[in-house]
């Protein structure tokens, strides 16, 4: 039997290794009960009315009854008014036959309340004022209209899809089941059955956007940045399911790892943003009366919108209540910010997460690893961190080592520590059912597990084999998971040693859909149904505790595969099992711009691929595009060939050499755009649409990405390619600047570049101060006190600005305003350095040169003043055929103010 089993596994383990995504092993809508039903709703039909004489109001909200006048149902309604131009609708039973799951994990702390106040009211119409915005809502049929100053903006239920499903007993008598759907109470999927013991339980509601021409959000899939129209040419609605999708196709709109259910609707005039809180299995339906669809005449008639461009949302969930939030804008910048103070921002990450990132699957031994390090050295390649896949393990036993391979894993990373490198290793739910394995054991011993729907321990199979997974719901499990980072418990390991949460969506070989069975209970008596979603941010919400608890004056590093609403707050993510083609690079600027508008800025791709073996000119390509991306990491499988870049010929390795310099340049305003993140709640990287809105052409845009607002770069994903065409906006007063021999180009949309080998498309935008650190170095940590050099890139008025933050890049004390935060702007051939903030922190690095792109000419001088110097005249050359101005040795502390005044 044991072999068979192994047999087993085996076969299993070989159909991720060798075979395409089969799309038949996951579901269509056509193929989902809940997804059938409520997608054959019929526009304008609606049966749901509010009962206004129920009418029940307070400062800021208003409830009422509403009736599902077919079934004789009353539910609890809610409209709410947030801080920040935010409206939030909720809807449950009143009665109900269970309690119907309210994720727990994705918003940051209780929301902020905001005055609401009743402006009208008649029998069939309540209108409610917040700030700017207003809402009128009609009682028959129930239906939501959304004012931003007098502008509608959002209609929920103009089409009239609303649907909730409300627990019930099932009805005896054959008549009465041949009008449910066939899937409505039990489903079967290939050989697997979903028992549904408490009966259909769907929500759904239909929003429109009038006037919105683009719609953009509903991360994770491998798809357009832009979303596009379902329904026409086989087109399934977007599906938000996390699943371990092996080698997932492009351009579709099928689940993967990470499901944020949050759409943006966007004109130059107005952008708007809907968040369903819901963390059950969802399809979301996207039409755009841009794309043809025969029915946008209609939907505008019956949602009242008298706009030529319509965009309407159908967002349909298995199960869990109605929890929808309105984000008013009205700008993208806005509208962005409204999502992030609702489910969070990333904490700022230690600095040498942002450097390069080193990984396969796997580093052999011990050797392996010091060797990989040495040779990086040798060869003037940086990198920070090495990271150890799920053989480093005794046997795919988490918390343990392998004795023979990896016997002094804390010599072998002390050593790493000792060259300013870190370790990742994985860590993943799923547990090896051994005998004698301790997490095991106690897991059994204390009802760690999730149980099946009959209450006994679920088993699935996953690398170690037979498995069993933590329920992170379980309170005691938490605490007991949280325990195990310390290094009294995960021994060999030391601060310096952080964490990869891989296959957490949760991925189970053997499962339906390669994850777990819905109807399997976690604590609380939830179904798995309920928190599917969720999973992922609560395995890694428990490592980023256990982190914390280890030591709480480092922040935690968390990488994580499956992800939720909220899971920036506790981990980076990447775009998972990629592969090395040329579409796969393309591919990951607009999966991470899509992650970074629902919030998860620190986002990056495999470097060359993960699948398969990328030729020469792929990998350079990849990694001249993958520095522009938060998250920086090589990675490959098993049975790929070696790609550490030092084993290439010289040509090769100086190209990457070139790239991985340039990353480590950036490394300050990459570090300082994180700060901002936190503090403001701006994303990190952007669209085109992001930052312009009133660009129509930048609308579908996604090959380049904007870090921050100073720097746009555009990926090179054609082989054989000796131009790229980039779209460069803001006009023709907008000046943008090659990166690498500061050409000048205007903004004037899109232009051909020249690309040899060595060309890497970036430019910096006018009007903009980027500090750099360029002395190249091994790892970052070396960078410490190293000297900046300010690049001030002049607009056409002859002006700039930026900032820079600083303090130890790896503490909580920034909290603590252990930090300086700089303002630079240049104005009237002044170059000023302000302090921002009244903090400090006892920095040594000072300022080395100063580079000014398009700078006025005829400049003989530059003359620096402060406090501590004094007055101090500085040489100056013009470089690059007069394109710059170079201010050599101020040799001024970035602690305190200081004016450059050229003459």
């Amino acid at each position: 039997m044991a072999l068979l089993l192994r047999c087993f596994l085996f076969s299993i383990i070989c159909s991720f290794c060798i075979q395409a995504v089969d799309k038949n092993n996951f579901k269509t809508c056509d193929q989902s009960s809940f997804c059938r039903r409520l997608r054959a709703a019929k526009p304008g039909e609606s049966k749901y009315e509010l009962d206004l004489s129920s009418l029940q109001v307070s400062d800021h909200s208003i409830e009422s009854v509403l009736l599902n006048t077919e079934a004789g149902i009353q539910l609890k309604w809610s409209l709410t008014a947030l801080n920040g131009n935010i409206f939030r609708i909720q809807v449950d039973e009143a009665s109900p036959l269970y309690p119907r799951y309210r994720p727990q994990l994705a918003l940051n702390g209780e929301t902020q309340v905001a005055k609401l106040e009743i402006v009208d009211r008649n029998k069939d119409i309540v209108t409610v004022q917040h700030g700017h915005n207003r809402a009128i809502i009609q009682a028959r049929p129930f239906k939501i209209e959304f004012f931003n100053d007098d502008v509608l903006v959002s209609v929920v239920n103009g089409r009239g899809l609303f649907t909730f499903e409300h627990y019930r007993k099932r009805a005896e008598g054959e008549e009465s089941q041949a009008q449910e759907d066939p899937g409505a109470w039990e489903e079967n999927f290939k050989s697997h059955h979903d028992s549904k013991p408490k009966g259909p339980s769907a929500v759904g509601l239909d929003i429109s956007f009038p006037g919105a021409l683009r719609a953009y959000g509903l991360p994770e899939h491998a798809d357009k940045l832009a979303l596009r129209t379902t329904g026409q040419g086989g087109i399934d609605p977007y599906r938000l399911y996390n699943l371990d999708v092996f080698e997932y196709e492009l351009e579709s709109t099928m689940a993967i790892y990470g499901a944020v259910p949050v759409v943006y609707a966007h004109s130059p005039q107005k952008t708007v943003g809907a968040f369903w809180h819901n963390a059950a299995e969802t399809w979301v339906d996207i039409n755009n009366s841009k794309d043809g669809n025969v029915m946008s005449s209609l939907v505008n008639l019956v949602s009242g919108s008298k706009s030529e461009n319509n965009v309407d949302v159908h967002f349909m969930s298995e199960s869990g209540i109605v929890d929808l939030f309105i984000l008013m804008g009205p700008t993208p910048k806005e509208t962005v910010r409204q999502y992030a103070t609702l489910t969070g921002v990333a904490p700022l990450p230690q600095y040498f997460t942002l450097a390069y990132h080193q990984c396969r699957w796997n580093y052999n031994d011990e050797d392996d690893v010091t060797t990989v390090v040495d040779n990086f050295d040798s060869h003037n390649m940086p990198v920070d961190v090495m990271w150890l896949d799920i053989e480093y393990t005794d046997g795919k036993k988490y918390f343990t080592w392998d004795p023979i391979k990896f016997p002094h894993p804390d010599v072998m990373i002390n050593n790493l520590t000792s060259t300013g490198r870190k370790l990742v290793v994985i860590i993943d739910p799923h547990i090896k059912r051994e005998s004698g394995y301790f997490l095991h054991e106690d897991a059994l011993a204390n009802d760690y597990y999730v149980k099946t729907k009959d209450g006994s321990v679920y088993e699935g199979w996953c690398w170690p084999g037979s498995s069993s997974y933590l329920d992170f719901y379980d309170p005691k499990t938490v605490d007991y998971y949280k325990g195990l980072y310390g290094l009294d418990k995960f021994r060999g390991t030391t601060n310096d040693v952080f964490i990869w949460n891989d296959m957490n969506e949760p991925s189970v070989f053997n499962g339906p859909e390669v994850t777990m069975p819905k109807d399997c209970l976690h604590h609380g008596g939830w179904e798995h149904r309920d928190v599917h979603n969720e999973y992922p941010l609560a395995h890694a919400a428990a490592t980023f505790e256990g982190l914390i608890q280890r030591s709480s004056t480092r922040r935690p590093f968390i990488l994580t595969r499956g992800h939720f609403a909220g899971s920036q707050r506790v981990a980076a993510i990447w775009t998972g099992d990629n592969a090395a083609e040329w579409s796969h690079l393309a591919a990951s600027y607009p999966m991470c711009l899509s992650e970074a508008l629902a919030g998860i800025s620190f986002c990056g791709a495999d470097v060359g691929g993960f699948f398969n073996n990328p030729d020469v000119e792929l990998l350079q390509r990849w990694y001249q595009a993958g520095i522009w991306l938060p998250f920086f990491r090589a990675h490959a499988h098993i049975d790929t060939r070696r790609r550490e870049p030092y084993l290439f010929d010289e040509d090769v390795r100086n190209r990457i050499r070139t790239a991985l310099r340039l990353r480590y340049a950036h490394l300050p305003l990459w570090y300082t755009l994180f700060w901002e993140h936190e503090t403001f709640g701006d994303p990190v990287i952007r669209p085109l649409f992001y930052q312009y809105p009133e660009d129509l052409d930048s609308l579908d845009v996604d090959n380049v990405v904007l870090v921050g607002d100073a720097v746009l770069a555009r990926a090179v994903a054609d082989a054989r390619a000796t131009t790229v065409s980039v779209y460069l906006p803001g006009g023709q007063d907008e000046y943008w600047y090659d990166m690498e021999d500061f050409k000048q180009y205007h903004g004037t949309g899109n232009h051909n570049i020249p690309v040899s080998l060595d060309k890497i498309v970036a430019f910096y935008r006018g009007g903009s101060i980027v500090p750099r650190k360029d002395r190249p170095r091994r790892a970052s940590a070396m960078m410490r006190n190293d000297p900046f050099t300010l690049y001030v890139a002049l607009d056409n008025k002859k002006t700039a600005s930026g900032t820079l933050f600083v303090d130890d890049n790896e503490s909580f004390e920034y909290r603590n305003k252990k930090y300086i935060y700089l303002s630079f702007s240049f104005k009237d051939n002044t170059l000023t350095s302000t302090l921002m903030d009244k903090t400090d922190y006892p920095s040594k690095e000072w300022v080395e040169r100063v580079v000014i792109l398009g700078p006025p000419s005829g400049v003989k001088g530059a003359r620096l003043n402060s406090k501590s110097l004094g007055t101090v005249e500085l040489e100056t050359s013009y470089g690059n055929e007069d394109r710059s101005l170079i201010i050599r040795k101020p040799g001024v502390s970035i602690r305190e103010p200081f004016t450059i005044k050229l003459y």
